[in-house]
């Protein structure tokens, strides 16, 4: 039995007989009178164990994105339920306003609706439902927590989908469908065309030359079809905060812009999440069922506290790949554990496949380094330089075996990941 602020207001009142009638058994008969009007309120509410509750919700959603959780409240009791139905969630979930008052009549039911706003990704789990029904008179009511399950998927947020539209008209340049032409190693045939001063003089077709009397070039389009892996690094690197959410996000939405920036040029693209064991993967998905396939899988993905296995990476990378690919690797530019086994092992993924080191840089180390107002900020400011040196030095040790690098802040990695690729495109090196 749960009592309400009008049985405290009723017990308060009896203060006044107290004073009329100044005997200890007035104040006992009053205590009595009260607790017999909440027992005689609770019997005539309706049992909350008589209620059928159901919850609805959809089956996903993206980060900051609101949804929304129905209850589907049914009356089987004889008798008026007037009720407050908690919807509890997760903290996470973001259910700010999840109670409501209700007044069914028997044999009725009633929609209740929370707004979630989730401020996580990942599965949100609802918790029970709790039904607090009132008597006539408001004095006293039952309560009961019934199990009523529910999941709501919460997907990256992908706010790096802004950069897309600019990516894409610099890929429709190169694809031939702009005025620009580019030439490499790994490009395509497209067309014939007029020699012009500037041209490359390797790009001369003979044959086609001496059939028109006149010099002409061959014009060059990236390929397509070509396959793209991303191995994205869920160990403790991944699991430290950048401003305000963990270096792993950053990554998602890096891995989320490529995805789709690759799929529209016609690439193949394949996902695993990776650290001592596999995580998650995406593989096969194509067309519009590639970015829902990839959001589904990396929804759930949480940092495990443990060493990135790398050899484990090559073989993987080994297993999923039998042609040169662009192996892009999401992970942490961190000194200690580049130099420990991914410098070791590095080469042979660089020897078979174009190999990109993508890292997410902490804005905090930066404004260490400019401090300087006292003691304890320089020493701050000479540690975070050093940090910085070493990070350097491990770059170029991996360039020099052949890894592209991007190293970039949380907001900007995503695009800067973007350009590499339409870079490597150009250049006839996918």
């Amino acid at each position: 039995m749960a009592l309400t602020w009008r049985a405290v207001v009723l017990a308060a009142v009896g203060v006044v007989p107290v004073l009329v009638v100044p005997v200890p058994g007035t104040a006992v008969l009053w205590a009595i009178a009260v607790l017999a009007l909440c027992a005689i309120d609770v019997a005539l509410a309706a049992s909350p164990r008589s209620v059928e509750v159901a919850r609805a919700v959809p089956g996903s959603v993206r980060l900051t994105e609101q949804a929304r959780s129905v209850l589907t409240v049914t009356n089987l009791t004889s008798r008026r339920l007037r009720a407050l139905v908690r919807d509890a969630w997760q903290p996470s979930a973001g259910a700010h306003v999840n109670r409501h008052a209700l007044d069914l009549p028997p044999g009725e039911s009633r929609r209740l609706v929370t707004v979630l706003v989730p401020t996580r990704r990942g599965d949100r789990l609802a918790d029970r439902v709790t039904i607090r029904s009132f008597g006539p008179l408001g004095l006293a009511a039952r309560q009961v927590s019934l199990d009523v399950p529910a999941t709501l998927r919460v997907l990256p947020e992908f706010s790096s989908r802004r950069h897309l539209p600019s990516r894409l008209a610099r890929l429709r340049e190169l694809d031939g469908r702009a005025a620009v032409q580019v030439r490499g190693q790994g490009t395509e045939f497209d067309s014939l065309r007029e020699y012009v001063i500037g041209d490359d003089v390797r790009s001369i077709d003979w044959r086609a030359t001496a059939r028109r009397s006149e010099v002409v070039v061959r014009t060059w389009r990236p390929e397509r079809d070509r396959r793209v892996l991303m191995v994205l690094d869920t160990s403790r690197t991944a699991a430290a905060r950048v401003g305000d959410e963990p270096r792993l996000d950053a990554s998602i939405e890096a891995a989320l812009l490529l995805a789709a920036l690759a799929a529209r040029a016609g690439d193949r693209i394949e996902l695993v999440a990776y650290d001592r064991r596999l995580r998650a993967r995406v593989a096969g998905a194509s067309g519009p069922a590639l970015m829902p396939a990839l959001a589904d899988a990396l929804a759930p993905l949480e940092p495990a506290l443990v060493e990135t296995d790398w050899p484990g990476v090559v073989g993987l990378v080994r297993e999923r790949l039998s042609q040169r690919s662009l192996v892009v690797l999401l992970s942490s530019l961190e000194p200690a554990a580049v130099e420990s086994v991914l410098l070791g092992v590095v080469g042979q993924l660089t020897d078979d496949h174009q190999v990109v080191l993508a890292s997410v840089r902490d804005p905090e180390v930066a404004q260490l380094r400019a401090g300087r107002a006292g003691a304890a900020e320089v020493f701050d400011a000479a540690a975070a330089e050093r940090g910085e040196l070493e990070r350097a030095a491990v770059a170029v040790r991996l360039r020099q075996r052949g890894v592209e690098i991007v190293d970039a802040l949380p907001e900007e990695l995503a695009p800067k990941l973007a350009d590499t690729y339409l870079a490597l495109k150009a250049a006839g090196r996918l």
